[in-house]
């Protein structure tokens, strides 16, 4: 069984940085792969970033990449997802998520274990 508690979300400017922690429960989070997704309203969740179990895999929705960076500590059961340079349409309600597989993945259905969601809003 896993918990997992986002933080660090907010209002931003356009052009502005956020970092969202997941802090995660359970001693065998080190074994999990994780990942970070993201529901705008009327929209459907969608996959954002990946990491496998050890923090040395990380996959990226392309419209995220060379801004959105996941990274995870296994010693503090923690994830992390920096986000720079925000865009209004990043605005959404963020969601951290634990597979059981090692490996990262894009897919929702792989995801077991949710947390409640953080809300970034970025105005323009």
């Amino acid at each position: 069984q896993v918990q997992l508690v986002e933080s660090g979300g907010g209002l931003v400017q356009a052009g502005g940085s956020l970092r969202l922690s997941c802090a995660a429960s359970g001693r065998t989070f080190s074994s999990y792969a994780m990942g970070w997704f993201r529901q705008a309203p009327g929209k459907e969740r969608e996959f954002v970033a990946a990491i496998n179990w050890s923090g040395g895999f990380t996959y990226y929705i392309d419209s995220v990449k060379g801004r959105f960076t996941i990274s995870r500590d296994n010693a503090k059961n923690m994830v992390y997802l920096q986000m720079n340079s925000l865009k209004p349409e990043d605005t959404a309600v963020y969601y951290c998520a634990a597979a059981e597989l090692g490996y990262a993945t894009k897919w929702l259905p792989d995801y077991k274990y949710w947390g409640q969601g953080t809300q970034v809003t970025v105005s323009s």
